[in-house]
């Protein structure tokens, strides 16, 4: 869906909504033409307010109409289906996850211990809970525009450079704030990034089964995520931190602008090695049309010491983030022209 544009003046014009930094892009005129972007307009807001949860031991079904034939989602803990608050009507998302042991269920309360912590418009948020004998459910905010994975293998959707800033922008907003509340959310992949709808930009972060809340004295090592976006810390089981989520960013940002996995290998370990050698480069054909500004943010984030990588709060004022200017010769190329 096109949003209304009208001229303006070249202008920044800034909005700070719920701790969000995010800038408005907006129209600007180029000589004689105005190009109108597509108005990152920061991510709607759950539809109820932040809320402390702990866990219910008492039965779902009383509460929550669970949709079993409706998935949204899966992986290495369970389902996601939709459900709906019975005294409400409210549209929910459900999260079931297998957890038998108190092994499992802690971790669990750990994931919601988390979400407790954090309300931001680019950040899932957190409804109910409850625990059984076999599972614990999470309650969340429900979004319908899926994975930002899948926007980035419909050959339909045809993602631009600009698509990337748009995502990747508020991807920064979400992490930055996390980093702020000192949590690494550890497990950043498009699969973990939700499109508010399946038109638009609008994105939150999801999953934080394997988030960690960061204690600088306290040095943090993990040994689990997702082979392709493992910064090179996480691979030799070195201390992580805020830098640790950056390179995930640095690869998500490269995904979105080729559709290519910079180092995905023809089975793990050499996925692994890959990324202990840092091998990676701008060779590929994809990268024949994309700004120089896009290499070089990306150039600031897959770098193997994590001390020279710049931060979430850094990467939202590089240029290939901020740069009206470079915005608006990117929005050209889509030959989008506002009506005179």
């Amino acid at each position: 869906m096109q949003l209304p544009s009208v001229k303006i003046c070249l202008k920044e014009m800034h909005t700070h909504i719920n701790m969000s930094v995010s800038k408005l892009l907006v129209p600007i005129e180029c000589g004689n033409l105005c190009f109108s972007f597509t108005d990152n307009i920061p991510s709607t807001p759950a539809p109820f307010d932040h809320r402390i949860i702990k866990t219910k031991r008492a039965g779902i079904g009383s509460f929550y109409q669970i949709f079993k034939n409706e998935v949204l989602g899966g992986g290495r803990f369970g389902q996601v289906h939709k459900c709906e608050e019975r005294e409400t009507g409210l549209k929910l998302a459900a999260k079931i996850i297998k957890a038998r042991s108190v092994k499992e269920k802690d971790e669990v309360k750990n994931e919601i211990n988390i979400m407790n912590q954090l309300t931001h418009m680019n950040i899932i948020q957190l409804y109910d809970a409850f625990e059984s004998k076999n599972d614990v459910v999470l309650v969340m905010e429900y979004v319908e525009g899926g994975e930002l994975f899948d926007r980035i293998l419909d050959e339909n959707s045809k993602l631009t450079e600009m698509d990337a800033i748009l995502f990747i922008k508020q991807i920064c907003e979400g992490v930055q704030y996390m980093h702020q509340m000192y949590i690494l959310h550890l497990d950043l992949k498009p699969e973990n990034i939700l499109c508010v709808n399946r038109e638009e930009y609008q994105i939150k972060i999801i999953d934080f089964g394997l988030a960690r809340r960061y204690k600088p004295r306290e040095k943090l090592k993990v040994n689990f995520g997702t082979p392709e976006f493992l910064a090179p810390e996480v691979v030799n089981y070195d201390f992580v931190s805020f830098p640790t989520d950056m390179w995930s960013i640095g690869v998500i940002a490269y995904m979105l602008i080729t559709g290519l996995s910079p180092f995905l290998g023809d089975d793990d370990n050499e996925t692994l090695n890959n990324i202990l050698a840092c091998r990676w480069d701008f060779e590929e054909e994809e990268f024949e049309n994309v700004s120089e500004e896009a290499k070089d943010f990306i150039s600031k984030l897959l770098i193997k010491e994590k001390c020279w990588r710049i931060s979430a709060g850094a990467a939202l004022k590089h240029p290939w983030l901020s740069n009206q200017t470079l915005h608006c010769k990117l929005e050209a190329k889509k030959k989008k022209k506002c009506p005179s």
